[in-house]
């Protein structure tokens, strides 16, 4: 979540009363994120999140995401649910931009991910790809393997003033992901984006996923891989072992994992990380000034992207098949 478009109060008051949801009380902009314009906005009836969608969303793809979000929330998955207006419109414009309001969840996002956090997350990520199943439309991934090679052509000529030796490091990893990527494993929706700022917790159990505008369709693996990268990593750079095993264990549990599944998971872990490693050099190199919005170390995920590069298989991670299809993880 982010703030690049500011909005007026006479605009907030046009479009607010578009709904039956009460009048303006307050609107504060969120900072975490980085993609859409984000306000808390409190009316004498309650909380709503009200989105701004900015020029990365296409807005072709905005019918997806508004359903994507009713169909979860329809099965049960506890997920924002966005609200129709008095004409039954779920999407409007403010702000020449794209805008729905969508339901507040209850919550608060971890700012020290415990091994609890870890597992309580596998159950709910499981739940949400088996929920997913069931919804009728597909949408490739954006910002899948095909799309890092041109993203990083068009920084490459700067990218070394982030780091020297930069550039040569990420076009081997590209060839190697490019050779190595699988082809055949479970497809389903999945988030693509269930970074901890993405997922409330009340107490250490998971009360919320939000910000779907990275759904897709990919391999189910894949969102298990980007977890692994957003949660298992320590501040010092250590990939925590324990808190993968109960990830993995929880996800299990809820949905079993394919040998396949798990043997890839390094292969998946490593594009995971080129994939954000990419995007936030991006966004490094290209966020406006001025705007609300905080930028996000490329580096991080350079390190990480490295520490898989040294693993050749699972056992790399203290990860074995056996014990997680037994239950023993």
């Amino acid at each position: 979540m982010a703030v690049y478009t500011e909005v007026a109060d006479e605009d907030l008051r046009t479009f607010v009363a578009e709904y039956d949801i009460g009048t303006v009380v307050s609107c504060k902009g969120i900072a975490e994120g980085v993609e859409n314009s984000n306000y808390l906005l409190q009316t004498d009836r309650s909380n709503f999140i009200l989105t701004l969608y900015e020029k990365r969303v296409n807005p072709t793809d905005l019918p997806f995401f508004i359903g994507l979000m009713e169909h979860l929330a329809n099965q049960g998955l506890r997920c924002p649910t966005p609200l129709a207006g008095r004409d039954g419109a779920r999407l409007r414009s403010l702000c020449g931009r794209p805008a729905a309001i969508i339901s507040f969840l209850q919550g608060l996002w971890p700012r020290r991910v415990s091994s609890a956090h870890c597992a309580s997350l596998g159950a709910a990520m499981a739940d949400l790809h088996l929920k997913g199943l069931s919804f009728p439309q597909r949408r490739p991934n954006s910002l899948g393997p095909k799309a890092w090679r041109p993203l990083f052509d068009l920084e490459a000529h700067r990218t070394d003033k982030v780091k020297p030796g930069l550039a040569a490091f990420l076009r081997h990893e590209l060839d190697h992901l490019e050779k190595h990527w699988p082809t055949d494993l479970p497809v389903g929706i999945i988030h693509a984006d269930l970074f901890p700022d993405n997922v409330f917790f009340q107490g250490t159990e998971v009360s919320g996923l939000i910000d779907f505008y990275f759904a897709c369709t990919d391999f189910l693996a894949y969102d298990i891989a980007i977890c692994l990268n957003a949660w298992c990593f320590e501040d010092d750079g250590s990939f925590n072992v324990t808190k993968a095993r109960l990830m993995l264990s929880s996800y299990q549990k809820v949905r079993p994992l394919s040998a396949a599944e798990f043997n890839a998971l390094p292969i998946l872990a490593r594009g995971a990380a080129t994939r954000f490693l990419l995007t936030r050099l991006y966004d490094w190199l290209n966020t406006p000034p001025g705007a609300f919005v905080k930028r996000k170390d490329p580096l991080e995920y350079e390190r990480k992207l490295r520490f898989h590069a040294e693993i050749d298989g699972p056992g790399g991670y203290g990860l074995e098949y056996h014990s997680l299809a037994a239950g023993e993880l």
